[in-house]
């Protein structure tokens, strides 16, 4: 079982970066973007990853707007446009749902993931994964990571199979779910990956509190670093506008 003090430690580990100047400023930290682990097993170095409710929105929309034409063909399985991403975001349902997301220094969401619940009561016991990762965040192993957080809360949630819907050129994805020793059957251009999840225990439901624990403080974190970065930023600007005053003074 994960103790406590490892989870903190490695958050605090991850977290002391953004309080660091760099020239880096999309990174979590060096760190935090050790090789990428096999779903299931628990990563050295945690990356913060948090649970975003509505208020959340705009960035959601702004990550999946900022994905490339090729990059959400293969997160939607079409070449969403715009608007039809939009819509997508607007139709959220986040009482039902979750969603995941991993923030950069900037508060940028550079990689988000989409568990849905399935709306039939006879299929209940039933969740699908979509995931997206910012370009220049790639090989990191995040998409692997998200797809162990939402594994954990799928199995708390009482969810007994898990599916992920990709295209079949989509290798990134269908090598995350095969890792985690999920069935891939592929149907032409299209395949469907399944996944049995273990019943919850207590390691998943106390790992999971410290999870989302630990991405709230580091989320926080990164908010009072832009707020104090801010600060000194604008008291640069006035000490530069007081000692332009004080030249022409002189003159």
């Amino acid at each position: 079982m994960v103790t406590p003090g490892t989870l903190l430690k490695a958050s605090f580990n991850a977290s002391r970066e953004f309080f660091r100047l760099s020239a880096q400023d999309d990174a979590l930290s060096s760190s935090a973007v050790a090789a990428p682990f096999a779903p299931g097993a628990r990563p050295s170095v945690i990356v913060p990853i948090r649970s975003i409710g509505p208020s959340h929105g705009e960035r959601i929309a702004t990550h999946l707007l900022t994905l490339s034409p090729h990059d959400r063909y293969l997160r939607f399985g079409y070449a969403a446009n715009d608007e039809q991403v939009r819509r997508y975001v607007d139709g959220l349902n986040f009482e039902r749902d979750e969603i995941f997301g991993i923030y950069n220094r900037k508060l940028e969401l550079i990689a988000m993931a989409h568990l849905a619940f399935s709306i039939d009561p006879a299929l209940q016991s039933c969740a699908e994964f979509g995931v997206s990762v910012l370009a220049h965040a790639r090989g990191r192993g995040y998409g692997a990571r998200l797809f162990d957080r939402a594994m954990m809360h799928a199995r708390n949630e009482g969810v007994q199979m898990m599916f992920i819907h990709a295209l079949s050129e989509n290798t990134a994805m269908l090598a995350i779910a095969r890792k985690a020793g999920a069935a891939v059957a592929r149907d032409g251009s299209e395949s469907q990956a399944y996944l049995k999840l273990l019943p919850a225990d207590i390691d998943s439901r106390v790992t999971a509190l410290l999870d989302e624990q630990i991405a709230q403080t580091d989320y926080r974190l990164k908010v009072q670093a832009r707020q104090f970065w801010s600060f000194l930023d604008m008291l640069q600007e006035v000490r530069r506008g007081v000692s332009g005053s004080r030249d022409r003074m002189q003159m």
